[in-house]
Formats: structure tokens, C-alpha cells, sequence
């Protein structure tokens, strides 16, 4: 067991100390507002809340079983589609 734990560590240095530091962007006046500062406090708490309750939700309802149950239906594109048809032709020759 202390092997393991001197072998975690050792990656976990070494893990560190191969991270190149980052610099952050510079700051402006649009940052300073009142609502920006807010929406850095609100911002991880609706991407959690997509990510731990609305995804598992859709997973659920999205099953082929019980989509009649809750009206869920496949999703179609709006718009522009996600494959240009032009290149897509291409591939196919």
C-alpha cells in the first residue's frame, strides 16, 4: 500500500511539474460590470444543473420505450445543417 501511495504521488509531481503555466486575458472595462461579476457566480451552478439533473432527465425519457409515455421525439437540425451536403457528396464518391 505505500508503494501505491509513493507511486501516486511521484505521477502527481511529475503530472505538475510537466503543466505549462497559462496566462490569463488581460481585463476590460466590460468585466467590471455588476451583472458580469454575478454571472461568474451563477455560471457553474446552471452547468452543473445541465450536466446533473436536465441530461439525465432527457436520457430518460429519450428511450426508444418510453418515448411515447413522455411525447419525446427525435431532434431535427434548424437552420444550417451540421454536414455541408456539398462535401458530403464528395465522401461518397
Amino acid at each position: 500500500m505505500r508503494k501505491l501511495t509513493t507511486l501516486i504521488a511521484a505521477v502527481g509531481v511529475v503530472v505538475a511539474m510537466a503543466a505549462t503555466p497559462v496566462m490569463a486575458d488581460e481585463y476590460d472595462e466590460l468585466q467590471s460590470h455588476p451583472l458580469r461579476i454575478l454571472a461568474y457566480v451563477i455560471h457553474p451552478v446552471g452547468f452543473a444543473a445541465e450536466w446533473l439533473i436536465t441530461r439525465p432527465i432527457h436520457e430518460l425519457v429519450s428511450q426508444p420505450d418510453l418515448e411515447p409515455v413522455f411525447g419525446h421525439g427525435p431532434h431535427g437540425y434548424y437552420g444550417v445543417s451540421a454536414v455541408n451536403t456539398a462535401d458530403a457528396r464528395l465522401l461518397d464518391e
